[in-house]
């Protein structure tokens, strides 16, 4: 096929397949599957199956790989609500993503276009191409109601070769070279590059920079001795309990610690105490037993009510004083926590919206509490997939994170894999130490580049005690921020017109040249 054949690479049956192929392939690069190069294997599917597409069979063809995408690795919505709430998210996802197919193959049209050099279909195409595949995963972790920035490219690689790269440019950064690497490759072999091996040299010289560029180093700051509980108590949503059930659970769970010296902070999971003990005098009576006993504070977290509102709320208690500080959570869960526009979506499906009564209201204090040896970022559940949260805790001066969440509405399923991995993520970006406990698991403590120090089995009671390794310093990613989006974003729109205002120029002028030249 010529270089600048505008026909597709691939018939549209063959597209379909290619890209159902590639969106199942694709998640098995994400935990669960956890085969990082089956995600590269998955985007090359993805982009051969949009080159030389109309808009509409490019929208077609997106809309395959994300569904085949999606259905996967969403399933666990699907546990105990049914299939709506699974169809819904992953329908959502995939009209995001045959958005973004539309975009990809609008450049893979329009630069050729452009421009007859083979530099810029090496370069400036799988630049643009990435870019663009980037500003779809910005628009599902924007749209709607805050966005779902879940199943980005970069969260199959936090066991990779690659996931250093997150320091320096966060998530965003990591997609785009990760794309960028695919499609390099793949314009490399459509244009023959092996007849002059210097046409390599792109997409090699990439390769090389992300496989070996270390973490940026961030600088140890002493330690702190954490004491972690996960009580595997019945804290499901449709879990059978009296009130004060998963506080016992947590209770017995932490009983084999006390006596552990030198304690610095005890930390509970999302949910752990089902009492709020700001209004429960009783309540607060044990934790400051607790906290006294180990003469150090305690992190938990409860639902606290202020104004009529409830918050998803972590406290930082002492003895003789209580609740010292408060963080509620930035990011409840659009129809998990809470319903977004209950008037519209009511009458649609009255059963499963009507399970939600109560809805969190969104908190606004800072995620760091300062422990008095230590200052710690916070996250509560899927606060951790928002990039914003977790780089505002570090700019706070958070010398490590303790993420506390809740999974057991998804016991069994690969959500608190993924969801683990995103933690994983979160050490790497920040330089930072995490310490993730759940009320079930999965339960770890990582250390300032993604390994594992210590764990507890998934599904059992149990407690770590752990010298928890402190940072200082910002790496890139963090002092960065949105600022790598933002141009990525910006960069590949801007991208993307220019080459299609080249584009039509210079067809218009090709046209008179030739009519010209007829005359």
């Amino acid at each position: 096929m010529p270089e600048n054949d505008p026909r597709p690479l691939l018939p549209l049956w063959v597209a379909l397949l290619a890209a159902i192929a590639g969106g199942l392939v694709y998640d098995l690069g994400f935990p669960g599957g956890g085969i990082w190069p089956l995600a590269f294997v998955g985007i090359a599917l993805a982009l051969l199956s949009l080159i030389g597409r109309s808009g509409w069979s490019a929208a077609l063809v997106g809309l395959a790989f994300g569904l085949a995408f999606y259905l996967q690795l969403v399933s666990w919505t699907s546990l105990y609500l049914g299939p709506v709430p699974w169809l819904a998210l992953s329908i959502l996802e995939s009209l995001f993503v045959a958005g973004g197919a539309v975009l990809i193959t609008l450049a893979y049209r329009w630069v050729p276009r452009a421009s007859s050099s083979r530099w810029v279909r090496l370069i400036w195409l799988p630049l643009l191409v990435a870019g663009l595949w980037c500003v779809r995963e910005a628009a599902t972790g924007t749209l709607p109601y805050g966005g779902f920035p879940w199943g980005r490219a970069a969260q199959s690689q936090s066991e990779s070769p690659l996931a250093d790269v997150v320091s320096w440019v966060g998530s965003t950064g990591l997609s785009f070279i990760m794309v960028a690497l695919v499609a390099g490759i793949i314009e490399w072999v459509r244009l023959r590059g092996w007849q002059d091996l210097r046409s390599a040299v792109p997409v090699a010289a990439l390769a090389l920079v992300a496989l070996l560029v270390p973490a940026w180093p961030t600088t140890a700051a002493g330690e702190l001795r954490v004491a972690s509980v996960q009580g595997n108590g019945p804290a499901g949503y449709f879990d059978e309990r009296a009130p004060g059930d998963v506080l016992q659970a947590q209770l017995d769970a932490t009983e084999p610690i006390l006596d552990e010296p030198g304690i610095d902070v005890l930390l509970w999971p999302e949910g752990g105490s089902d009492i709020d003990p700001t209004r429960s005098p009783d309540v607060a009576d044990i934790f400051d037993d607790l906290s006294e006993q180990l003469d150090a504070p305690l992190v938990l977290n409860t639902v606290t009510t202020r104004d009529d509102e409830f918050f998803n709320t972590s406290l930082l208690w002492r003895a003789g004083e209580g609740v010292v500080d408060s963080y509620d959570k930035r990011n409840p869960v659009p129809f998990g926590e809470y319903i977004p526009d209950r008037a519209f979506w009511e009458p649609l499906a009255p059963d499963l919206i009507g399970l939600i009564q109560r809805g969190y209201t969104p908190g606004t204090n800072a995620p760091v509490f300062d422990l008095g040896t230590a200052v710690t970022g916070l996250a509560i559940c899927f606060d951790v997939i928002y990039d914003e949260l977790i780089w505002e805790g570090a700019r706070d001066g958070a010398q490590l994170y303790m993420f506390q969440t809740n999974n057991a509405d998804f016991n069994g399923t690969d959500e608190n894999e993924q969801q683990l991995a995103i933690a994983r993520l979160r050490a790497i970006e920040t330089g930072r130490s995490v310490v993730n406990i759940s009320t079930v698991g999965t339960s770890q403590v990582i250390d300032p580049t993604g390994r594992t120090i210590d764990a507890l089995p998934a599904y059992e009671p149990g407690a770590m005690v752990t010298d928890v390794e402190l940072r200082e310093g910002l790496t890139p990613s963090v002092v960065l921020g949105g600022t790598v989006p933002l141009l990525i974003v910006a960069g590949s729109l801007g991208g993307l017109i220019a080459a299609g205002v080249i584009a039509r120029r210079r067809s218009r002028r090709d046209v008179v040249d030739e009519a010209d030249g007829e005359g």
